[in-house]
């Protein structure tokens, strides 16, 4: 231990001074003694505390203090900045004095901190901050060359030096333009003034193809240069980033070139595939046209034998039964000859007249189809009031009406419209006919009309069987027949003659049925308007 120092020279060491002042000891590797300042640096509660620490800990890493005791045992004293560590608080950065002497014959250290100001600090961090930066930049990969606004360069990297192939700080104080291509030299001086007028990040004649740089032996080289900028000073200064893409330019042409030899390649290829399935695609295509023309044959076929089928069907059931009923009757007239018989004989001629109009009504529905299918029906409107000829048609229906069935209307088409008359009957008497038709007793048949902005909207609903959903999708083909009226007289024509001549008249229709509930259709019919005639 050392002697006990007087009392004047531990209170003037120790005691008074600001800074840290310590004796280490460097045989026990920790302080001997520490002042009051010293202990309150490094963030101990009291100088026992400090001198008892159980794990020496230090305020340097091991590998620095010992490097630090061996230059001042061999130097007498060494003075060094370094970063020192407390027990509680931040780290902060101080100048260490170390002075080696020997007291009784063992070596001691007297340690001496200074800590050191912030400004010195940010300082320190800003040198280096600059080192760290020079050294990017020196040992970059790409050109970094420095110009300020009056384009003289100012800075320039080693590889900037190496791409243009000048030597080593041969770039600074040259203008710009000795980099730029002697023909668009003039034409980037005023590029380079249009910049420092308005500054911005990016890249340089991304949209002018490529880019061409000057060495100093008048070589040009592909490249690309981004830019940036920063005011220092208030003065503005340009960054130029540069990248040699000979070997880019290169591989791309080499690309390029292997890509066209593919091409042609893939060409001749296509050609002598083209010639040699030439003839293949004559005769498949011929192939398809016979194959073609016999598939529409025999779907034709097969339509026409499906629609004698469906005629043969349908007429010897329709014809068969009118027949049968004017066969009966004329037998049974010849059994009533005598005067008192007259109303029996009169019921069976009724009978007959009712059988020979239904024969007629079919033979007229063939010729419809016919006459439609060969073009010989043309829409003629004239002028007609839509309630009288309602009324008449209704009227001519009456004949049909079941027992307690009833026809009601609703118009609101008061106006006289300008459609074809013989087209509308017949439609209005088709589905009238089939409403009374296939409804039961006591049931009632609604007509609604309406007439607005040139258009006549018709509905016909019933009370009566109603159709499937899936009948409902054939319903408008030829001599077809809902399942659940086959038992019922009918020829299949109907909705088909009609639809044939809404066709006509530029209308359209819509059905909905239900079954067990009803079927009502919806006829939207344009016409003419004269009413300001």
């Amino acid at each position: 231990m050392l002697p006990p120092p007087t009392p004047t020279l531990t209170d003037i060491l120790f005691n008074q001074t600001k800074e840290f002042v310590g004796v280490y000891d460097v045989a026990l590797g920790w302080f001997a003694q520490v002042n009051p300042a010293g202990v309150h640096l490094l963030g101990y509660p009291s100088e026992q505390a400090l001198l008892a620490a159980s794990d020496h800990s230090q305020p340097l890493t091991a590998v620095d203090w010992q490097h630090l005791q061996k230059l001042a045992q061999q130097q007498g004293h060494h003075e060094t900045e370094v970063e020192i560590s407390r027990l509680q608080g931040a780290p902060f950065w101080a100048r260490i004095e170390l002075t080696a002497f020997t007291s009784e014959q063992k070596p001691y250290l007297l340690v001496r901190l200074t800590e050191q100001s912030r400004l010195h600090q940010a300082e320190r961090e800003l040198a280096q901050s600059v080192r760290r930066f020079e050294a990017v930049v020196a040992n970059a990969t790409i050109g970094i060359i420095m110009c300020n606004r009056a384009g003289e360069i100012v800075s320039a990297n080693r590889t900037s030096h190496q791409l243009f192939g000048y030597a080593e700080d041969a770039l600074l104080g040259q203008p710009i333009e000795v980099l730029v291509p002697r023909a668009v030299g003039q034409r980037h001086e005023q590029l380079r003034q249009s910049f420092n007028a308005q500054p911005s990040v990016r890249a340089m004649g991304a949209h002018r193809g490529d880019l061409l740089a000057r060495r100093k032996d008048g070589s040009e080289f592909p490249t690309e240069i981004s830019l940036s900028y920063f005011y220092l000073d208030q003065e503005l200064y340009v960054v130029s980033y540069i990248v040699d893409i000979t070997f880019k330019k290169n591989a791309e042409r080499e690309l390029i070139a292997q890509r066209q030899y593919v091409e042609r390649l893939n060409a001749e290829l296509e050609q002598k595939v083209a010639d040699r399935t030439h003839a293949l695609l004559n005769t498949l295509e011929q192939l398809e046209q016979r194959t073609d023309e016999l598939t529409r044959a025999l779907a034709a076929e097969q339509e026409l034998g499906e629609l004698k089928s469906r005629f043969v069907s349908m007429a010897s059931h329709e014809f068969r039964t009118p027949l049968t009923a004017v066969l009966t009757s004329a037998t049974l007239i010849e059994k009533y000859p005598h005067t008192d018989q007259q109303d029996k004989r009169l019921k069976h001629l009724q009978r007959i007249r009712g059988s020979v109009r239904h024969l007629n009504d079919i033979l007229e529905e063939f010729l419809s189809v016919g006459r439609i299918e060969e073009g010989k029906i043309e829409a003629k409107p004239v002028r007609l009031l839509l309630d009288a000829l309602l009324t008449e048609t209704i009227q001519d229906v009456q004949g049909l009406l079941k027992a307690g069935q009833t026809v009601q209307t609703e118009l609101h088409c008061a106006q006289p419209i300008w459609l074809d008359t013989s087209l509308l009957r017949k439609i209005l008497v088709n589905l009238l006919s089939n409403a009374i038709k296939y409804s039961g007793e006591n049931s009632v048949v609604t007509v609604r009309a309406t007439c607005a902005r040139a258009l006549l909207t018709l509905t016909v609903q019933d009370q009566g069987v109603g159709i499937s959903q899936e009948d409902q999708e054939h319903l408008f083909e030829r001599f077809f027949r809902a399942r659940n009226v086959t038992n019922l007289p009918g020829t299949g024509l109907g909705l088909y003659i009609v639809a044939s001549y809404l066709q006509l008249l530029g209308g359209t229709i819509a059905l909905h049925s239900e079954l067990h509930v009803g079927t009502t259709v919806t006829l939207t019919i344009p016409y003419e308007d004269h009413s300001t005639d």
